[in-house]
């Protein structure tokens, strides 16, 4: 049997050691849990894109009693930024979420649809997209979804 090492590099940050517009991004994602529909979880999640061409895009978590037709924070900005800046690539995104008793403490990661669809966003554009997990105690900057999602799915393998 032959094994594999696989090492993700994950930076714990304090807000002073993000740039000015990665603060902002942060914030633009926790203003946007407050635009949740969430009727069921009571969770909320917020997500700020930042095009390349400084152009920002908020999105947040949508439920339905339909379960499968909820979309998550990331993915309807994600998708946003698509459709109205299709050509533009995605730089970074910023993500958080609160519960009833507030932001969370520890970063939130994306579940593993909103993972596949920045491996598909950084397929797309041939970019690596800056991922930044807000949490009040700190936030997670990670270079790429390769160090979130090592082993991923992509269009190679069809």
């Amino acid at each position: 049997m032959e094994e594999k090492t696989i090492t993700s590099v994950i930076n714990i940050c304090q807000p002073e050691e993000l740039s000015q517009t990665e603060q902002e991004l942060i914030s633009m994602a926790i203003k946007a849990t407050d635009n949740s529909y969430v009727p069921y979880s009571r969770f909320h999640v917020g997500c700020a894109v930042l095009l390349e061409n400084s152009v920002k895009i908020v999105g947040c978590n949508q439920e339905n009693a339909s379960f499968p037709v909820t979309i998550c924070a990331e993915r309807s900005a994600l998708f946003a930024a698509g459709a109205q800046y299709p050509d533009t690539p995605v730089a970074c995104i910023a993500i958080a979420a609160r519960n009833g008793d507030g932001l969370l403490a520890e970063p939130i990661t994306p579940c593993g649809s909103c993972r596949q669809a920045l491996v598909e966003t950084e397929r797309r554009y041939g970019r690596k997209v800056r991922i930044l997990l807000y949490g009040t105690r700190h936030t997670y900057a990670i270079d790429g979804v390769g160090n979130l999602m090592p082993l991923s799915f992509t269009d190679e393998q069809m």
